[in-house]
């Protein structure tokens, strides 16, 4: 018998699972704020030369006249922000006057920003416009190294010390980290504190959803792994209210991370995977722990009735071939494991590319930043619905190529929309983003599910590493639209549809129990591909058969 089933034993889907999986989810929610919160803390407000220093505004009454003769306009009209008139032209005040040839300089005594909208952000505070702009994407792309580097850090912990102290210490760490970054004055210190923050994101996002699946009954699998995904989409419309209320990027910065402490706090209350410790011969603590689960599910009497032999009855047959210490290798090793891992590769790195390469510059959009964020939080409840229902109805590997496929059509379908029906570009480019997002839902829990316990985390950061590869490659692939606008788009939709296709090769895991050791798995895949050959080999000797009969009735 099957792990889940002695969960069944224990209440399968009870309170514990509820509460457990609601004390996961809710950091999970205010990590969604991590990820985008630069949208906020780094937006960009329109901005203009200071004034000479050897000039002063007092000689006129008019500040508009001033910057009028001051600051030269660009082609929209728009005070230019990177340039100022080395000398006052006050010959511009004369509306029919015009002047060609004067000379300019760049910003020397700073700039002046437009406040109506954010009062502070890291951009006004350090100046990062014009020559230092690219610091700005330099801080974006540091977050994602950390999360790339977290992946590769906790994935590894996480299989070697358990899910639960990777966790715990990925809560502290973001709490103290996004204190600090609010705290210090340094554009430096502000980078390295991101980094940390960023590391954190994969210690919790990849812990959480195996503590979720290994603590769930797989009847409750799919349900968890969608409420993931509405966790996220609340995380999003969160960070908007909250970014609308606190306009300065520190109390901003603040407010998104005191919240972690007390989910630190917390945590120290939620059990190890059971699966793990048996795993790795704790078999005490987790007969502890599923009695406690027991407990609280209402079935203290099957929990009493728990020893470490009828533990064992449950998952010896599961955990007889289970190596003692785990490494990369073990994903390239056997055929079956290579094979998804070959495939989620492509999935992980072309998802993240295109999901980021839509969602982290929302005020290229041209409407208020505030509704997009909005707008791409809302759009992912109706196409989480409809991932929801294909999943649990349809399957996993159906519903994760439709979504990224449908994304990668819509997003090259743009480039044939009109640049001047901005509001139309938007919502479609909102819709492919609500594609991608539910795709990146659902194969986090498909990805869980493919792997065996023994290598699950590893697997999963391994998978988490690809797609923090695609994050660093969005912003490259964004700068492709200066050679040809064409490129970006055709980029992330054809990626995107690549990795459609690339499902297609895996193997469908609705209703299936959880594999516990790669030999399992391997076994899994063999008996499968037996029953397939003998039922073609049945239905070949069907049709020979047929064929005689018909051939003796022609006769």
């Amino acid at each position: 018998m099957a792990f889940t089933d002695l969960l069944d034993t224990l209440g399968g889907v009870g309170r514990f699972q509820l509460i457990y999986t609601a004390l996961l989810l809710l950091p999970c929610s205010l990590l969604a704020c991590h990820n985008f919160l630069q949208n906020f803390t780094a937006a960009v407000p329109p901005h203009h030369c200071r004034g000479p220093a050897n000039h002063t505004e007092a000689t006129t009454n008019d500040s508009g006249a001033w910057l009028r003769a001051t600051v030269p306009l660009d082609q929209l009209g728009a005070p230019e922000p990177c340039q100022r008139f080395t000398e006052p032209q006050w010959a511009l005040l004369n509306p029919n006057t015009s002047v060609h040839g004067a000379a300019t300089e760049s910003c020397e005594d700073g700039w002046v920003y437009d406040r109506s909208i954010f009062p502070s952000t890291i951009v006004m505070e350090w100046d990062l416009v014009c020559e230092a702009r690219t610091l700005r994407d330099l801080a974006q792309s540091l977050y994602m190294a950390g999360v790339l580097a977290g992946a590769i850090v906790f994935g590894s912990l996480a299989d070697r010390l358990g899910r639960k102290g990777p966790l715990v210490w990925s809560y502290l760490q973001l709490a103290v980290s996004g204190a600090a970054t609010a705290y210090f004055g340094s554009f430096s210190a502000y980078c390295a504190f991101r980094f940390l923050m960023g590391m954190t994101f994969s210690g919790i996002i990849l812990n959480s959803l195996s503590l979720v699946v290994e603590w769930m009954p797989t009847r409750g699998r799919t349900v968890a792994g969608v409420l993931l995904g509405y966790s996220f989409t609340i995380g999003q419309l969160i960070l908007a209210g909250v970014a609308y209320l606190i306009r300065p990027w520190r109390w901003l910065q603040f407010a998104v991370s005191a919240p972690f402490l007390i989910f630190f706090l917390y945590s120290w209350w939620l059990p190890e995977s059971s699966r793990w410790l048996l795993l790795h011969g704790k078999s005490q603590l987790a007969m502890q722990n599923l009695q406690k689960v027991a407990a609280v599910n209402g079935r203290k009497e099957e929990g009493d009735r728990l020893t470490k032999e009828v533990v064992s009855s449950y998952i010896q047959s599961e955990f007889a071939s289970v190596r003692t210490s785990n490494s990369i290798l073990d994903l390239f090793r056997t055929p079956a494991i290579r094979k998804v891992t070959c495939c989620l590769m492509v999935v992980w790195f072309s998802n993240s590319m295109a999901y980021y390469g839509l969602a982290m510059d929302l005020q290229k959009f041209g409407l208020s930043i505030y509704v997009v964020q909005a707008l791409f939080g809302i759009i992912d409840i109706p196409a989480m619905l409809v991932a929801t229902a294909t999943m649990i109805y349809v399957g996993r590997r159906a519903t994760v190529a439709s979504f990224l496929i449908l994304a990668g059509l819509m997003v090259i379908a743009n480039m044939f929309v009109p640049e001047d029906m901005q509001t139309l570009r938007t919502a479609q480019a909102a819709l492919g983003k609500g594609c991608l997002a539910s795709s990146f839902i659902c194969v986090y829990l498909f990805t869980g599910e493919l792997y065996p316990t023994e290598i699950r985390q590893m697997g999963m950061g391994f998978a988490s590493v690809n797609a923090r590869l695609g994050g660093l490659a969005a912003p490259l692939v964004t700068t492709l639209g200066e050679v040809s606008t064409v490129l970006p788009p055709v980029s992330f939709g054809a990626t995107s549809i690549l990795a459609g296709l690339a499902v297609c090769f895996l193997t469908e895991t609705r209703n299936v129990p959880l594999v516990d050791t790669i030999a399992a798995m391997e076994r899994r895949v063999k008996e499968g591909r037996s029953k397939k050959d003998a039922e073609e080999k049945s239905e070949e000797i069907s049709l020979q058969q047929l064929g005689a009969s018909a051939l003796k009735e022609t006769i």
